[in-house]
């Protein structure tokens, strides 16, 4: 801020100055005025200088600023950058002149409302006692006149001294009571300590292990010998296995397991297929772990707000690019392992036939399938054996049937049929395994389109087919030459064996009837039903009902029958061609079928009899045609395959597996008996509609 230096006063002589006044003046000034003149003079210091008018009328100018002045201003640092000292652009201007540590509360805070709702709580007690003091007061000066005028004469003295002396109480001004502050420094801490036992230290001298120098040169001809060696090896055990019988080949077995690891191994990849498996399967699970937990936990809440309506909720996707371009011509799911189940690919096309694969696909590794079997021909239909979960066998559209055997690790099948052996000369449409035979010979059926129906018994080593029937079309003979009858043939495309009964089957056709045969009987049928209008895509019996059965085609309508009776008791029309259909192992009355345009059909007719509860799409692209579809026997998922290779795992809603209601006090009726009542009821309202008719 601007400064204007004072002007330094001039030292004058003021005793001087006033004699040449007076002398000037011609005054004579005495002795005592020239003293006075002499006390009121300036005393001008030695160092004085002496300024001019215009050096005093001079202006400095100074500003003030808020810098350290005792702050140093050279302080500089080393810069390992460019190798120089620098200094320091910024320095530390702050100078503390007073700290205090205080205790204060915001009143706003939860402490400072509390103690200011203490202080009110006191204050009013306080209060309180002194409005019941003084009204104390008042009752007894009320009550004293009454005791003076009640008492004699004689007491008025010390009335009037007792009057007297509460009338100086009262004037003498009462001192609030001082309230006790409370101490907030005012704190005890209470700490013990334990005895530290003396650390000890324990050493031991071990011996040193031997060692030994090892030093060798390797080049390529010492790497060929090791190899030649280790394949020398090899075929010497493969050559001792083959000479075994079969109780030293389990004695040969005991003995490598007891074979110690300092024996020299190959690098097989064999040896640690297991381990990468069970690698495989956790990084699996961990990448679709949002997959898994809706498998397992998820129900879709909407379900409360439909009422017969349910969704499907898409989960696993199985694929692989080996089987890109074939169709899923088969699905069916492991009967001793819930998560597994195998897969026929091929093609439904005349005039695309290429080769055929086999898959096993697990849910605990949807990347990649667990077992992979190829084929020269397309693989039609397949089936899983019961008591022998590793044993599956396939039926191939060049009309032959194989049985892949799951433990051992071939490419090719453990038995096939052949021209020599029986083969069917049109494609194998189905099989299914049977009951073993009389020896205890695995043995399974087969139907083709060539109107043969095969029984097919395992014997040893081969296959060995007995032809139970054979197809012909009613009314459909004609006369040869010299007079022969010649019968028109069958297209048997499906078949299904009845779950309590073993001698009697259905079998479906091109022609759209369905033949209800025995086992018995190969010249004749029991029954022939006039069911569809093309070809007969599957039929299936009821898991529970033993009189019920299904049966879907290619003419869009998917039927429900009473074997005893040779008309549809139900009859659904889903505007497309019906690739498979399937019971639900859960109800009597859900079903699921799959059509060409890409959807899947959900039906339960206890609570919708006249249409489908669930109608979704299920692949990706319109032109996509879904297949094939299967219920699993434990979890309440289908899974659903198409004509590009594809199987899609689905999720039932609750509306779709909807239990029996529990009632107050009454147990809910659950198992087989409680299935067929349910489905007994339906078809007695059927019959009584066509009764009525």
């Amino acid at each position: 801020m601007p400064h204007k230096q004072p002007p330094r006063r001039q030292s004058l002589n003021v005793g001087r100055g006033a004699r040449k006044r007076d002398e000037d003046s011609g005054t004579d000034v005495g002795e005592g005025t020239d003293e006075w003149a002499q006390s009121k003079a300036t005393v001008k210091p030695p160092d004085q200088l002496d300024l001019t008018d215009a050096e005093l009328r001079e202006e400095f100018t100074r500003i003030l600023t808020a810098n350290n002045p005792h702050a140093p201003q050279n302080i500089v640092r080393y810069s390992f950058k460019e190798g120089t000292y620098k200094p320091i652009g910024f320095v530390d201007q702050l100078a503390v002149h007073f700290s205090q540590v205080g205790n204060l509360i915001p009143k706003d805070s939860d402490e400072g409302r509390r103690q200011h709702y203490r202080d009110e709580l006191v204050a009013g007690s306080q209060e309180s006692a002194k409005v019941m003091m003084s009204e104390t007061e008042m009752l007894e000066e009320e009550e004293e006149p009454k005791e003076a005028e009640a008492g004699s004469q004689t007491d008025v003295p010390a009335a009037e001294a007792a009057e007297k002396v509460v009338e100086e109480e009262l004037m003498t001004p009462k001192q609030p009571k001082e309230r006790k502050l409370t101490n907030k420094f005012n704190f005890s801490e209470r700490a013990s300590q334990t005895f530290n036992n003396p650390l000890r230290d324990r050493e031991c001298q071990m011996e040193p292990p031997p060692r030994t120098n090892f030093s060798a040169t390797a080049n390529q001809w010492e790497i060929y010998d090791a190899y030649v060696e280790e394949l020398e090896k090899q075929e010497k055990t493969k050559e001792k296995e083959k000479t075994k019988t079969p109780v030293a080949k389990k004695m040969g077995k005991m003995a490598t397991r007891k074979m110690t690891s300092m024996e020299s191994q190959s690098d097989d990849i064999t040896k640690v297929t297991q381990a990468a498996k069970i690698v495989e399967r956790m990084v699996n699970q961990n990448t679709y772990d949002d997959v898994a937990q809706d498998f397992k936990y998820y129900e879709d809440a909407a379900d409360e707000y439909r009422d017969q309506e349910g969704t499907l909720l898409p989960l696993w996707k199985f694929q692989n690019d080996k089987a890109k371009h074939l169709a899923v011509t088969a699905l069916c799911w492991n009967p001793k392992y819930n998560d597994l189940f195998a897969v026929g690919h091929g093609s439904y096309d005349f005039m695309k036939q290429s080769r055929g694969m086999l898959l096993l696909y697990s849910m605990k590794n949807p990347s990649f399938p667990e077992y992979i079997f190829s084929s020269d021909s397309g693989i039609m239909c397949l089936d899983m054996h019961v008591a022998h979960p590793y044993l599956v066998v396939v039926g191939h559209y060049d009309g032959n049937v194989a049985i892949y055997n799951l433990k051992k690790p071939h490419a090719q099948p453990s038995f096939r049929s052949s021209a020599k052996s029986g083969k069917h000369t049109d494609p194998v449409w189905q099989v299914r395994w049977q009951k073993d035979d009389m020896n205890n010979n695995l043995n399974f059926f087969s139907v083709s389109s060539d109107g043969r129906i095969v029984s097919w018994t395992l014997v040893k080593s081969e296959l060995v087919h007995t032809d139970v029937i054979k197809l012909k079309m009613e009314g459909s003979t004609t006369e040869g030459l010299e007079g022969l009858q010649i019968h028109t043939v069958g297209c048997g495309t499906a078949f299904d064996f009845h779950k309590e009964i073993d001698y009697l089957f259905l079998v479906g056709t091109e022609e759209g009837k369905i033949y209800k045969c025995s086992k018995s009987y190969s010249s004749q049928f029991l029954d022939t039903y006039d069911a569809h209008n093309m070809a007969v895509d599957a039929v299936s019996w009821n898991p529970y009902h033993t009189k019920v059965f299904m049966s879907c085609s290619s003419d869009w309508t998917v039927k429900i029958w009473d074997h005893t009776v040779k008309t549809p008791m139900f009859i659904y029309d889903l505007n497309s061609a019906v690739g498979d259909v399937a019971w639900a192992p859960y109800s009597s009355t859900v079903f699921a079928a799959v059509t060409t345009n890409g959807r899947t059909h959900v039906f339960d007719l206890s609570i919708n009899k006249y249409e489908a509860i669930c109608n979704q799409p299920v692949v990706a692209k319109k032109k996509n045609k879904t297949t094939h579809v299967k219920f699993n026997p434990i979890y309440p998922i289908i899974i659903v395959g198409d004509d590009r290779g594809h199987i899609t795992c689905l999720k039932l809603s609750p509306n779709l597996r909807k239990m029996p209601k529990e009632k107050k006090g009454q147990e809910v009726q659950k198992g087989p008996a409680v299935e067929i009542a349910k489905l007994d009821k339906l078809l007695n309202l059927v019959r009584e509609v066509k009764t009525k008719k």
